[in-house]
């Protein structure tokens, strides 16, 4: 995506059904993600916090939301959030997760992410931590991650052949 994505959030974050829409729209973009049923509720740089519904299809054999929806949620909210960070002649990928879980998830899962440092121009890439904690209804901690984000300069656009 691009940082036109924080423009596209801020259009419709504004009109009803807006954050679901949007989130609809990065699943179709990104398949995968559309198996978790995840909302964006918050997208700004520096911050995005995003939602997922403990339902059938995210849970695991204990009842309680799988570790690996976490995971989805995680790099989801992660994603969306260095894209609306960084300058927009950077691009990005994840380059590794690491987690913890730290007890056991029910109920809507909330999610919060933020980068370790301010992301910057450069004319090298540079790693950039994702930081992402993952909160039940009551408001505790139930899983973390640090997602490692590679973030480097875009190509330089080939000349049209017009």
């Amino acid at each position: 995506m691009s940082a036109d994505v924080l423009k596209i959030y801020r259009s419709l974050s504004r009109k009803p059904l807006g954050h679901w829409l949007f989130s609809r729209l990065i699943c179709f973009k990104a398949p995968y993600f559309g198996s978790i049923g995840p909302r964006m509720v918050r997208l700004e740089p520096g911050r995005g916090e995003a939602t997922i519904r403990h339902r059938r299809s995210v849970t695991n054999h204990l009842g309680t939301v799988h570790a690996i929806a976490l995971c989805n949620l995680a790099e989801f909210v992660g994603g969306l959030t260095t894209d609306a960070s960084i300058p927009r002649s950077m691009r990005w990928i994840p380059k590794g997760m690491t987690v913890e879980y730290l007890k056991k998830a029910v109920g809507t899962m909330h999610a919060v992410a933020t980068p370790a440092f301010e992301p910057h121009e450069s004319a090298e890439g540079y790693d950039l931590p994702m930081d992402v904690v993952v909160r039940d209804p009551k408001g505790e901690a139930v899983f973390r991650a640090r997602i490692g984000m590679w973030v480097s300069p875009k190509p330089p656009r080939a000349a049209s052949p017009l």
